[in-house]
């Protein structure tokens, strides 16, 4: 037997799921003779790359995690004192590894199916009551992306809600002492829309100018100050002036909410509540508001329902808000939310209840006071006279630097700016900290400093009365009895097994490509070399990051085929806005300015839309053809008509139907004919990487969905990544950053608060792309284009496949139509219910085709788990036959019952014309590992009808345990 030292396992044979063997039996099945010929049929030869991607050799695991963490120890993890929206925290163990660390959280999907989503929902309602209740407003959403991207939804969602008298006003009067990474993000959402912002002292604003229709505090200011605006935000009412706080969460246990200052919209980040710094994010931002504005909440909301059986549930509310209804009438192109973190900090909330969030506040605020005294008594002058946790200190340059020194040899990071030196406290600090931040003002004047721990006797909370917190805040159950580490395990897993998610099944949702989030790929994102790091750290202590940035931009340029990349998006929605963007300053650079017209298929994901008309562009609508193309005369009309205006085409590719457009590069050479620019959105990217690229096909700038091809897990609807990729001639239009120098030398203001959007999940992607390399990525292409024909072949019998290729093909997924079951009663959405009993998730339902199943397979699925949903699926059909042949009612049969739960055939007589084993055990395989959804179907309309985002009230868990 022969023994081969130099043969290691590769990562790619852990990622891809069919072998060579499974592979073959597919092959049979399509009727191809090898994936270079299905490739061949499915891929138009004229955009085939012709050499291979130069990317580095693939590497193994183990060999990968060694040499990451070389690179991770070249950051340099300081203690921060920064602050500005971004605190050290302590993330619960049982938090970390239940829930950061766990795939059944990170890798579920958008809780669209609300039956077998009801724990993260659950942990969402608790998030919206946190948010609600410390900022005593009336209604919240479950969170959007960062503090800076809330506040910019706030002034936009108020722009649009104007009342009559303001019909005219265009004037957002912002407060000077913002966040400057708040600021460059409102300047980005105001200029395309045409809003004006006013900066001032607030003790400048007259409420009576009638150009002003809102105001934006920040509460604690950037200086650390805090003040009752109650008299000004009354004023501003009484003048229909509205108002909108940015604000801190765990300020407001000991602080007046902006809620009973009268505020309109109070925003921020819970970033502090268990969630580490990570680089700038990912983190939860929250938005809350009066109930009046329900239907222009930007993002998603939670709401409670009624089940079948008339018992509580979770979901999704007022889904026709969404932007694929509302498309180019969308306020807001945020379509997702960050999930994950709002869930972990909804569980931090939770463990330590309202008390323990309190002691953690009075905690943090008790060394920023003794600090400040102690600095103080060194003869030092402190500017902020009422604060929460963050002091200003006023000193002259040479002793700022003096004093900048010995905190960096003690590794110590302050805020420097303004003449002054800023320290911020916070979860993660001790009276040692407060100690040695008083020392380092002691050294750096030669003197000696006090005591602190002599101090802490008498220490109280000194703020105006009208600054400190009476009301009550989560005084639900659910925020009083889980504080021990075993109760809250248990209740985090009692959630958990609520969800379906990968760890279960595939989840087959077109274009939104759920493939293996590997371990190893995970592993860094909690390394503190990454999680710790101040988004606003010194660059020189984040040298790892800035490999990292160096070699990512670098390969994804090369899958890319273009010149360079921004990392900043923190979403692919945010990754549309950042492309039409750089677009439109391209125009404007160039003295064509007028350029506004955006070109978009009928088929577009409705985020196009909605980000286009945040860009100031106005959307012209494209037909399609029978065939799922864009209609190419219908186009060259069109962009004719628009000659001198047109900006730009947006195109998804392979195209939302599932096909490879064969005429993508006479199209895109139309739209540069007439002086417009090609947006590529990278939602269907999976098909293309290593076979074709943007840049070969013609296009000038795409985004990548990271959170889709690139393995960062969805997190049950977030975080997600959407960087963009840009021509060399838009290069310098990359977004920038006030404080972090990025971006191009003529770089659009920010898209995301941080200056690297998400930075801490961007270890996710490196790993796969450095574990995989070259070949393993065109592999993964191969492999996904050979799972979604094969599950089309096995499926062509029972369903119409509604789009294919010139030689028959599908893409990376396709859509079966579910149309012609209506004559029988049968809804799309009928299967989707169904289909939870077989164990699956239903692939993406009615888009974006209504009526029918869109279906993404990704290359990670093996032959056995295909042919389990496509067996799923199959008798799925033999049931509709069933009620087409008048063997099973048309209303009261499996489907229209379906899901069907454990408590539904376990618990009093069965009156359904079919048996108990049909409902729950229709299939063999289902009877080995039922997964069992927790409630029957949701009526949604009944939610929209009586909203209700928060808790639900402990009078009702008593009554339906007594029904």
């Amino acid at each position: 037997m022969q023994i081969n030292l130099s043969s290691a396992l590769q990562f790619e044979s852990r990622h891809n799921g069919p072998t060579e063997a499974e592979i073959a039996v597919m092959l049979e099945k399509i009727g191809a003779s090898s994936i270079e010929e299905l490739i061949n049929q499915t891929v138009p030869e004229s955009i085939r790359l012709t050499k291979p991607m130069d990317l580095p050799q693939a590497q193994t695991e183990s060999d990968f995690l060694i040499s990451f963490k070389k690179l991770a120890q070249k950051n340099k993890v300081f203690k921060s004192f920064i602050g500005m929206g971004y605190y050290d925290t302590q993330v619960p163990g049982v938090v970390l590894r239940n829930v950061l660390e766990n795939p059944g959280w990170y890798t579920a999907y958008t809780p669209y199916q609300a039956e077998i989503a009801q724990g993260r929902l659950e942990a969402l309602i608790n998030f919206q009551t946190v948010v609600m209740e410390l900022t005593g407003m009336e209604i919240a959403n479950a969170s959007l992306l960062d503090e800076s991207t809330a506040a910019a939804e706030a002034m936009t969602m108020l722009f649009a809600v104007k009342p009559r008298e303001k019909k005219t006003a265009s004037k957002f009067f912002v407060d000077e002492k913002i966040f400057p990474q708040t600021k460059a993000l409102l300047e980005t959402r105001a200029e395309p829309l045409e809003i004006e912002l006013v900066y001032g002292s607030i003790d400048s604003l007259d409420v009576t100018d009638p150009e002003i229709f809102g105001v934006l505090f920040q509460y604690p200011n950037v200086d650390g100050e805090v003040k009752d605006y109650a008299a000004i935000v009354a004023a501003a009412k009484e003048n229909n002036v509205a108002t909108a706080f940015a604000t801190d969460l765990l300020a407001l246990t000991i602080l007046t909410p902006p809620g009973e200052m009268g505020a309109d919209v109070v925003v921020g980040s819970a970033q502090r509540f268990g969630v580490p710094m990570g680089y700038g994010g990912p983190h939860a931002g929250f938005f809350a508001t009066l109930d009046k504005y329900k239907r222009q909440i930007p993002g998603r909301i939670i709401g409670v329902s009624l089940d079948k059986a008339g018992k509580k549930a979770y979901r999704m509310a007022l889904q026709t808000r969404e932007q694929h209804i509302k498309r180019e009438k969308a306020t807001s192109n945020i379509c997702t939310a960050q999930v994950l973190l709002a869930v972990m900090s909804s569980f931090y909330s939770v463990y330590h209840g309202p008390k323990g969030l309190k002691n953690i506040a009075l905690r943090t605020h008790g060394l920023a006071k003794l600090a400040a005294a102690g600095i103080e008594e060194l003869g030092f002058n402190i500017e902020t006279k009422n604060f929460f946790d963050t002091i200003k200190v006023h000193v002259d340059d040479a002793v700022s630097k003096k004093i900048e020194a010995v905190a960096l040899k003690a590794e110590m990071n302050f805020r420097y700016a303004d003449g002054a030196i800023f320290i911020a406290f916070d979860e993660a600090k001790r009276l040692a900290d407060a100690q040695a931040v008083v020392d380092i003002f002691a050294t750096a004047v030669s003197k000696t400093s006090a005591n602190l721990s002599e101090q802490t006797e008498n220490l109280s909370v000194e703020l105006p009365t009208e600054l400190i917190r009476t009301s009550e805040y989560l005084t639900h159950p659910v925020f009083n009895q889980y504080h021990s580490e075993h109760e809250m395990l248990r209740y985090i897993k009692r959630l958990e097994s609520k969800d379906l998610s990968l760890v279960h099944s595939m989840i087959s949702l077109g274009s939104c490509t759920m493939k293996l989030n590997a371990t190893a790929e995970m592993i860094p994102v909690t390394w503190p070399e990454f999680g710790q790091m101040h988004p606003f750290a010194p660059v020189n202590q984040t040298l790892g990051y800035v490999e990292l940035f160096e070699n990512l931009t670098h390969w994804l340029n090369e899958i890319t085929g273009f010149a360079a990349t921004s990392l900043q998006p923190n979403s692919g929605a945010q990754g549309e806005f950042a492309g039409l963007m750089v677009i439109r300053q391209y125009h404007i650079d160039r003295g064509e300015g007028h350029r506004n017209i955006a070109l978009i298929p009928t088929s577009a994901h409705g985020t196009n839309p909605a980000s286009a008309v945040m860009a100031g562009m106005k959307v012209v609508l494209v037909k399609c053809d029978e065939k799922g193309n864009i209609d190419l005369a219908d186009l060259k009309e069109k962009a004719a008509a628009h000659a001198n205006d047109l900006a730009a085409l947006m195109v998804t590719y392979p195209s939302t139907h599932g096909v490879f457009e064969e005429a993508i590069k006479e199209i895109c050479a139309t739209i540069h004919q007439y002086g417009g620019q090609v947006y590529m959105d990278g939602a269907n990217m999976n098909a293309q990487v290593g076979l074709t690229s943007p840049g070969n096909i013609g296009a000038d700038v795409c985004h990548l969905n990271l959170h889709k091809t690139f393995c960062i897990p969805h997190g049950g609807g977030g975080p997600g990544m959407g960087p963009i990729c840009v021509a060399s001639h838009l290069a310098p239009f990359l977004p920038g950053n006030p404080l972090i120098q990025t971006g191009g030398e003529k770089a659009v203001s920010s898209i995301s608060a941080a200056p690297y959007g998400s930075a801490s999940i961007l270890p996710i992607s490196y790993a796969y792309i450095a574990l995989m390399g070259a070949e393993g990525l065109t592999n993964a292409t191969k492999l996904a284009i050979l799972n979604a024909n094969y599950i089309k072949e096995r499926l062509r019998d029972h369903f119409p496949i509604l789009y294919t290729g010139s030689k028959g093909r599908a893409a990376h997924e396709m859509i079966v139509d579910c149309r012609n079951f209506k004559e029988v009663g049968v809804e799309v959405e009928d299967i989707a219910k169904r289909l939870m009993d077989y164990g699956f998730h239903a692939p993406t339902v009615s888009f974006p085709v209504a009526g029918t199943l869109m279906i993404e397979p990704t290359e990670s699925e093996t032959i056995a788990e295909l042919d389990r949903f496509c067996d799923a699926l199959i008798a799925i059909r033999e049931e509709i036959q069933e009620i087409q042949d008048g063997k099973a009612d048309r209303d009261n049969n499996v489907l229209k019952n379906a899901p069907h739960t454990a408590a539904m055939v376990l618990q009093g007589e069965w009156d359904l014309p079919y048996s108990r084993e049909k409902a729950v055990f229709p299939i063999d395989h289902v009877k080995e590992n039922k997964f069992w959804p927790t409630v029957r179907r949701i009526d949604s309309a009944f939610g929209d009808r009586n909203l209700m985002c928060s808790c639900i009230p402990v009078e009702e868990y008593a009554e339906e345990e007594m029904a």
